[in-house]
């Protein structure tokens, strides 16, 4: 039976219902907004359907019918991708779409870098990235949203898989003018009599809260942030130390302040570096490619310094 749709009238009706505007469908895809509106048409005569309402002036709105088209041509626009990926694999070749989730506060410092050496050597492989906190990589790794996620081992679900790079010690930041910062390294115990800037995103908060609790102590948290720049920021001008587990090779805040990160005293767990994926994701050959040429990647790096 002949098919009554074409895989890019399904792109271009995506793009649509998810944006709720040919204009910046238009852009996203960069096809003119005609092509796309008559693509929508042709669909909507296809199939007997009405797929948007559409609003003078207020954009286009997916009925109900709308809606269930939508979320079956994910799954569909989702199997194409894996057929040409299985042919990319069966004739040995690398590509097809790459989706790479990054833990958020070391994907400036570690992403771009891998993935300009990676896409030299593979052009064929077409790669978007997303930057999260470790809880919403492991929902887009299990809804598919995204392929593999460049991240730390902490609390990854059985039904993923870790696949370790090298050991991060946990580091403490501290102002150069910072009592501290005289110190080569310093203890936990030193730590809690001083206040602190929490980085403040989910499961990483307990991990560095965790090396006081095991300590039996609790930190005297003075500040509270989700965002690793404001975190430096906030140490450099005095409100604290904080702690991490990369060091880069520029030691300042984004406000051109001198940081200082000194070693921690004593066993506290360091944090493993390493790809996530979901079960059986090795067999993509993007994905497995990827993982191997990443690594390589990483092994040539000094730590603490890291390509920025």
């Amino acid at each position: 039976m002949a098919l009554r749709f074409t895989i890019k009238q399904l792109e271009y009706f995506m793009s649509v219902g998810e944006l709720g505007s040919i204009a910046k469908a238009s852009a996203k895809v960069n096809v003119s907004s005609p092509t796309i509106s008559a693509s929508i048409s042709q669909l909507e005569d296809e199939f007997g359907l009405a797929l948007f309402v559409r609003k003078q002036a207020q954009g286009l709105s997916l009925t109900q019918a709308g809606r269930q088209f939508l979320e079956q041509a994910r799954k569909v626009l989702a199997e194409a991708n894996n057929l040409n990926r299985l042919a990319g694999s069966i004739a040995g070749n690398v590509q097809g779409p790459l989706s790479i989730g990054c833990f958020l506060t070391f994907a400036q410092l570690l992403l771009p870098a891998i993935r300009r050496e990676f896409q030299i050597n593979f052009p064929d492989v077409q790669v978007s990235q997303i930057e999260c906190d470790q809880q919403t990589l492991f929902e887009k790794l299990k809804s598919a949203e995204i392929d593999i996620a460049l991240s730390y081992d902490l609390e990854v679900p059985p039904d993923l898989e870790f696949i370790p790079l090298r050991l991060l010690p946990l580091l403490a930041v501290v102002a150069t003018n910072h009592p501290l910062a005289k110190h080569h390294s310093v203890s936990i115990e030193t730590l809690a009599e001083h206040p602190m800037v929490l980085l403040d995103l989910p499961i990483s908060r307990k991990y560095f809260l965790n090396a006081f609790k095991l300590a039996g102590l609790t930190p005297d948290i003075s500040e509270k942030t989700r965002d690793m720049a404001v975190m430096r920021s906030l140490v450099a001008n005095g409100f604290g130390f904080s702690l991490a587990n990369i060091e880069p090779h520029s030691n300042f805040s984004p406000d051109g302040q001198a940081l200082k990160f000194l070693p921690i005293e004593g066993s506290v767990k360091p944090l493993r570096l390493g790809f996530i994926v979901a079960e059986g994701s090795r067999n993509v050959l993007a994905i497995d490619t990827f993982i191997e040429e990443a690594t390589k990647i990483i092994a040539g790096w000094d730590y603490p310094g890291l390509p920025i």
